[in-house]
């Protein structure tokens, strides 16, 4: 209680005379109470002092230190120093993630991929009766296919679908729903458009493992026209052979591999799970044996199917060097030994060229020893990553570019196109070149760095 009373202070003020009322000319008096100033000698803790100074420190260096560290991830997943994020995001990446944004971006790098494609093809857009665009973060009302349309003045009745929050992969799947668009509806054009709107999505918070994607995705954006008309066969470069579809959604760690959400401040952001390299490789193993029979020459099918029947009837084990040594007709033993390593079948002999998904160096990296591939088959995949990085659903497509600048295709040359993404899904698409690929004199994202 003295203590209280030590800290309140007493004033009288003078209020001057009364006009009115029963004291009228009388002067009149209050007295106010009111806190003294504390003495912040004695009641500050210096031990909040000292961690409100640590806190400000520590953030400062975080904020310093967060452009060197995306500068070196980006350096290690493979990126070079010429790819291409939205003008936004250098201005103020926290008010990158606008509609307005959102919308110029998608402006810029759809209608400048589809002006090429319909001079290069010499189509009219409203010769396109079906149009199938694909972007996975950025879903404006009215969509992406409805800017569109209003753009280029398409016809009426054309047929269009606008995908969604479907991942790097959703190329083929576009491809694949405009095949089937193609076989109910005879004599017609169809566009598919892969994109993914980097800015809209642009993580400005200080969450790390939200921070990642920053390090590799970048902007970028495919057209490509597909037709049934029978007039377009002797002009037509490739024939699509064969879509293998793969989804690993019911499995809820495959379902949150790649998943989108908002951090504490809430911020939106992709999340990567750690096991993010075993829940891909489950997903492109289930893909690639689905689509091996379908590509693989015969004597590798026999191979294949007979280790898998070697593993079902004797466990996998192979025989020891001590066995063979002491019996001149060694058998299979099942005793613990050195386990048979599975037979990997050799897709080098179904397909001349591979264009897949330019995730990152170490997937890259990955594939090509798990497959069995060199350094040339993979060239398409390294470079498109090193010069655009990630572009998401259009990386294979830039790959397959890549391909055709160095006169790479020729005439009955097979393309494997493999992808992966969110879901998590994992597809693959086959091509047969119609005719022998010769370099383009323009509209090529490569002729600027390719002699």
């Amino acid at each position: 209680m003295e203590k209280e009373r030590a800290l309140l202070s007493t004033e009288i003020v003078n209020k001057g005379i009364e006009c009115s009322g029963p004291n009228a000319g009388s002067p009149t008096f209050s007295v106010r109470v009111r806190r003294k100033l504390p003495d912040f000698v004695t009641s500050v803790n210096l031990k909040y002092v000292k961690l409100g100074y640590h806190h400000l420190i520590n953030h400062g260096i975080y904020l310093v230190t967060i452009p060197l560290v995306v500068l070196v991830l980006s350096a290690e997943v493979g990126l070079g120093d010429e790819t291409y994020i939205p003008k936004s995001v250098i201005m103020s990446s926290e008010n990158a993630s606008t509609m307005k944004e959102g919308r110029a971006e998608a402006s810029m790098v759809m209608f400048g991929a589809l002006d090429e494609l319909f001079e290069k093809t010499r189509v009219r857009p409203k010769d396109v009766g079906i149009l199938v665009v694909n972007c996975s973060l950025f879903n404006p009302t009215p969509s992406l296919s409805a800017m569109i349309i209003n753009h280029y003045k398409m016809r009426g009745n054309i047929l269009s679908f606008n995908l969604g929050g479907m991942g790097c992969s959703a190329g083929i799947i576009a491809v694949d729903l405009a095949r089937d668009m193609l076989q109910a509806n005879p004599n017609n054009y169809a566009v598919v458009v892969s994109t993914e709107m980097v800015g809209y999505n642009w993580y400005p918070g200080n969450d790390r493992s939200m921070l990642i994607p920053n390090c590799f995705f970048r902007m970028g954006c495919s057209a490509l026209l597909l037709s049934n008309r029978r007039r377009d066969f002797h002009r037509a470069k490739y024939r699509l052979e064969h879509i293998v579809r793969t989804h690993k959604g019911a499995d809820d760690s495959s379902f949150r591999a790649i998943y989108q959400e908002e951090d504490e401040k809430r911020q939106k952001g992709l999340k990567i799970s750690k096991d993010i390299m075993e829940i891909g490789g489950d997903a492109i193993k289930t893909n690639i044996t689905t689509l091996g029979p379908l590509v693989l020459p015969l004597s590798e099918q026999l191979l294949f199917f007979a280790t898998l029947l070697w593993t079902h009837l004797f466990g996998g084990r192979a025989t020891t060097s001590a066995e063979k040594g002491s019996s001149p007709h060694p058998r299979p033993s099942l005793s613990p030994a050195t386990t048979k390593k599975p037979y990997i079948p050799d897709y080098k002999l179904a397909f001349e060229h591979f264009c897949v998904h330019a995730a990152s160096k170490h997937v890259l990296d990955e594939l090509q020893k798990n497959l069995g591939l060199s350094s040339g088959h993979v060239e398409a995949s390294r470079m498109t990553l090193h010069r655009f990085g990630n572009t998401s659903s259009s990386s294979i497509w830039y790959e397959l570019s890549y391909l055709e600048a160095k006169e790479k295709v020729k005439r009955g040359d097979r393309v494997w196109m493999l992808s992966f993404g969110s879901g998590f899904k994992c597809n693959s698409l086959v091509w047969r070149s119609l005719k022998r690929i010769r370099k383009p004199l323009r509209n090529n994202p490569w002729l600027d760095c390719i002699d």
